[in-house]
């Protein structure tokens, strides 16, 4: 019984991981659909970004408590996980609690702590829930969150909230068995665990075979549910568990002010103001001004849309949206990130891409919603984990200015005088110092 115990966990554990690392490799290939970009620079400060973003969460403090309470998630979801290395090679070699023995004392002392971590998440889970379904906090709540966004966040809480219960009650039991010195249970005492030792009086009428039954039946969900979560990651906004820590990695670093121009388009008003710097053999020009679609935007803008945690903490913070206007930062990465997969899709189907008449401008992400962006980078200063939305969004102003000649009459003004006068305003260059006189 033992045996097949153990092949059937293999078994698992194999098809798990196998169908988990197929699922990355698709993800890897969508990110693939951007073009390249370059953020070998500066290593030392990227990985100082990773420890301080990723690891230390540093922007999440800026809300103190609802930090504290997404740590104890973040530190649970780390730290006790490190008990499911024990579980796997239980598993894998039929073994109870492989652990106890060469820790001695120290073993109690960090399943006590990991059951301090389990009470937390669960107690941080509900409130959470709380304020997404009862409190109903605004950024929690917006228009594109209905449906599955919103489906989603509560599958996460509720499969956290269910693992850890059944993490405590595995504990429970297994000390109740070990005090009865029952099989195997007996041979390796640990003694009992603070917080699931309180759970000993439901069980305490159960025979000893019913404790085992129960203790298995919380092993096996246990590890089943871990497995599961973590195939449902890659479908899941959670996904930002994992590209969190590349995502701040390869953030850039230029000041957040800094627009990213394009060379060509430099180039091309120089050579005009200075045809004598002009080379003699025509530059090759881009494919493509700004970005339409996502293969037109940077592989690290896409890495953005899959790290995006859907918190809406950019939403909350933009201006135009404040006022009412259809913007939403959020939703450009959600968007960004639907049309991606929807690529990623018509090229698994048809070995390369198919024309599909959709594009992410237009289609995903309307004109009346880049317009309304100020610019003001107040959604790249607050996401925690270093997305950038505005840079999408003046990816596909430029597109609409420079493709399809589509601005504001506004818009237009100021590009003539520009271009004519070197100034938004309708001055002569000449002109432009005559205003201090006197």
């Amino acid at each position: 019984m033992e045996l097949i115990q153990q092949i059937l966990f293999v078994v698992l554990a194999g098809f798990a991981i196998w169908f988990f690392a197929k699922k990355m490799a698709e993800l890897r290939k969508n990110i693939n659909l951007g073009r390249p970009e370059d953020f070998s620079d500066r290593p030392a400060d990227r990985w100082k970004n990773v420890l301080l973003l990723a690891f230390g969460q540093k922007k999440m403090f800026r809300k103190p408590m609802v930090a504290f309470m997404h740590l104890i998630i973040y530190a649970g979801f780390i730290i006790i996980n490190l008990e499911v290395l024990e579980i796997m090679l239980d598993g894998i070699l039929g073994t109870h609690r492989l652990f106890a023995a060469p820790l001695g004392g120290l073993y109690p002392f960090l399943i006590n702590g990991f059951e301090l971590l389990a009470v937390g998440v669960i107690f941080v889970c509900v409130v959470f829930l709380a304020r997404r379904n009862i409190v109903k906090v605004k950024r929690l709540n917006q228009a594109e969150l209905t449906g599955w966004p919103r489906n989603d966040a509560n599958i996460i809480l509720i499969t956290e909230i269910v693992l850890m219960c059944l993490f405590l009650t595995m504990n429970a039991t297994d000390t109740m068995l070990q005090s009865r010195s029952f099989g195997h249970y007996g041979e390796q005492q640990t003694g009992n665990f603070y917080f699931s030792q309180w759970l000993h009086p439901i069980f305490n009428q159960a025979s000893s075979n019913s404790l085992v039954a129960i203790e298995r039946t919380a092993w096996w969900m246990h590890i089943i549910g871990i497995f599961a979560f973590l195939n449902y990651l890659p479908w899941s906004k959670h996904l930002h568990i994992i590209f969190a820590f590349p995502n701040a990695y390869f953030t850039r670093l230029e000041p957040k002010g800094k627009m990213e121009n394009m060379p060509a388009i430099q180039n091309e008003v120089l050579y005009a103001m200075q045809p004598e710097l002009a080379p003699a053999v025509t530059e090759e020009q881009p494919k493509r001004f700004g970005a339409k679609d996502v293969s037109d935007l940077s592989w690290r803008n896409l890495l953005d849309a899959y790290s995006c945690t859907e918190c809406g903490r950019c939403t909350a913070a933009c201006p135009a949206n404040i006022t009412g206007k259809k913007l939403s930062p959020r939703k450009i990465m959600m968007d960004t990130r639907d049309r991606m997969e929807e690529i990623g899709r018509n090229v698994k189907q048809h070995g390369s891409f198919q024309d599909d008449g959709k594009t992410l401008l237009h289609d995903y992400i309307t004109q009346e919603e880049i317009r309304a962006c100020t610019t003001c980078n107040a959604c790249v200063e607050e996401c925690p984990v270093s997305i950038n939305p505005l840079d999408i969004i003046l990816q596909l102003r430029r597109y609409q200015a420079m493709e399809e000649s589509n601005v504001p009459i506004e818009w237009s003004g100021m590009f003539s005088n520009t271009e004519n006068n070197f100034a938004p305003w309708k001055f002569s260059p000449d002109d432009r110092d005559r205003w201090v006189e006197g």
